[in-house]
């Protein structure tokens, strides 16, 4: 099978190089994007905001931000404690705070997925440039040639433009399925933390007056830092 593959590849001519370098590439891509997406980022996010609750409720500020520093440091705990870190300034100050921690965690999340559909278009249409390039390297030489030689030289060209095509789809089908499962991953996660954040942060603003003693040391030690 494997000399078979090697046989085909070298048959598609020069066009196979530029394909097989796409497909390298979205592979390392999707392998970057599952490492991220499934792991470098996943937290259990009902966990966490049950124990930030716990201390929030019981008017603990303080035992809350250390609680999410002691937790797995994803994009949520980040953007939860940069908000808990502001609580004593107004409320446009603490939006704007988790706003900014926002612009600052999304982005890794989205980052490069959508890289995967570029490069299965790219896949495609450099197949169908191989096929093209073939036949017309096929036709033209037929033309010139000992017409017992035409159906050898007809052969061998359609042999590489076929090549190039089936290589083409071959690399552009899987990027195309994985972008479409990360990108859902994606919009999964995104919409949890705002959905969290939006929570969190309207049960913070609306009990200030639980913790407004801590609140008002983390200002003075803001002030003094």
């Amino acid at each position: 099978m494997i000399d078979g593959i090697v046989k085909a590849f070298h048959g598609g001519g020069f066009w196979m190089w530029p394909i097989l370098a796409v497909n390298i590439t979205t592979w390392i891509i999707g392998l970057e994007r599952l490492y991220v997406l499934y792991f470098k980022v996943r937290e259990n996010k009902d966990a966490l905001l049950g124990g930030m609750n716990n201390f929030l409720m019981k008017g603990d500020l303080h035992g809350a931000i250390r609680f999410l520093g002691a937790q797995r440091q994803g994009p949520l705990s980040r953007i939860l404690k940069a908000g808990l870190l502001k609580v004593h300034r107004p409320d446009l100050e603490v939006q704007a705070s988790l706003d900014q921690a926002s612009l600052h965690e999304v982005p890794d999340i989205e980052q490069r997925t959508g890289y995967l559909a570029v490069f299965s278009n790219v896949a495609m249409l450099i197949g169908l440039l191989g096929t093209i390039t073939g036949l017309i390297k096929c036709f033209a030489a037929v033309a010139y040639v000992d017409p017992s030689q035409k159906a050898t030289i007809l052969a061998a060209g359609i042999a590489e433009a076929m090549n190039c095509t089936a290589f083409g789809l071959i690399t552009a089908i899987p990027p195309l399925v994985l972008f479409a499962f990360f990108q859902s991953r994606t919009q999964h996660l995104v919409d949890g933390i705002n959905e969290a954040v939006v929570t969190e942060m309207n049960l913070v603003l609306g009990n200030r007056a639980l913790f407004r003693d801590q609140a008002k040391k983390l200002a003075d030690m803001a002030e003094a830092g």
